[in-house]
């Protein structure tokens, strides 16, 4: 007996969003065992090779992940989750938490062309590595994210990771992106962070660090809620394809980062 990758109920939200079995060229092979074959590497970190065989042979499931995180399905069915789950009032515009976290590359992971640079892959303290920026709604789920090389610095990129992930709204509206209000740590404690959130009209509750001076107007009581972030990063981990990269292309990560973001969402 093995546990079930994907729950029925989950089937069914999901396969609606996939493409279709039919196309131009030759017919899919049914979705749901090769969708389960992704998920099972997902959450065991295991070579493509060692795929149980239930789930179908490991070079359809390896190239089905590869084309559909090269098209962006992953990336279409998880906005649509987050549309779907926005009309229902399921999601937390009121305040977005943000964080960074560290993963440990595996020396497989080095060799892509074009440099490490470029493949979101740097050193730091931790070795060979890479940073994932997060953003998370207000009930903890996953919003957007971006990859940088291990060493660089989170309030570089929270600009990025607020210009990522809007989401399209019903009726005639632009997507929305902005929250109300952003919270994270002293790592994000710059002027200049504060000054582009005040300019777009989002509040900020972030501590000051120590040669800042005393902030006022900071909420502690909201700065609490940041563990939703915190609890969020650690549920990623929990698959090992996450947690070590494995992957030489960002392109090939983020997909695996996109694919465990829809789950939440499930």
């Amino acid at each position: 007996m093995w546990r079930e990758e994907i729950t029925d109920e989950q089937w069914e939200r999901l396969e609606p969003l996939l493409p279709s079995l039919l196309g131009l060229g030759r017919p899919y092979l049914a979705h749901r065992p090769i969708v389960s074959g992704i998920l099972w590497v997902l959450r065991t970190g295991a070579p493509w090779r060692d795929v149980p065989e239930r789930f179908g042979k490991w070079t359809t499931i390896s190239s089905r992940f590869r084309r559909w995180t090269a098209k962006g399905i992953w990336q279409r069915v998880w906005a649509e989750l987050q549309r779907l789950a926005d009309l229902k009032g399921q999601l937390d515009w009121s305040m977005h938490f943000v964080d960074g976290t560290v993963i440990r590359a595996h020396q497989c992971a080095a060799g892509a062309r074009g440099g490490q640079a470029e493949e979101a892959l740097g050193r730091s303290r931790g070795g060979f590595t890479t940073k994932i920026h997060l953003r998370a709604e207000g009930q903890g789920k996953p919003m957007a994210f971006v990859l940088s090389g291990g060493e660089r610095h989170e309030s570089k990129y929270l600009q990025p990771l607020l210009e990522t992930g809007a989401v399209v709204r019903a009726g005639r509206g632009r997507p929305r992106i902005r929250p109300d209000r952003l919270v994270g740590d002293k790592g994000y404690s710059y002027t200049t962070v504060r000054k582009y959130l005040h300019s777009r009209g989002i509040r900020v509750t972030i501590p000051r660090r120590k040669d800042q001076g005393d902030d006022l107007c900071f909420d502690p009581a909201v700065y609490r809620e940041r563990n939703k972030v915190e609890r969020l990063i650690n549920r990623f981990k929990g698959f090992r394809r996450i947690a070590t990269r494995y992957d030489k292309r960002a392109v090939n990560y983020q997909g695996w980062l996109t694919l465990a973001a829809l789950l939440f969402w499930l």
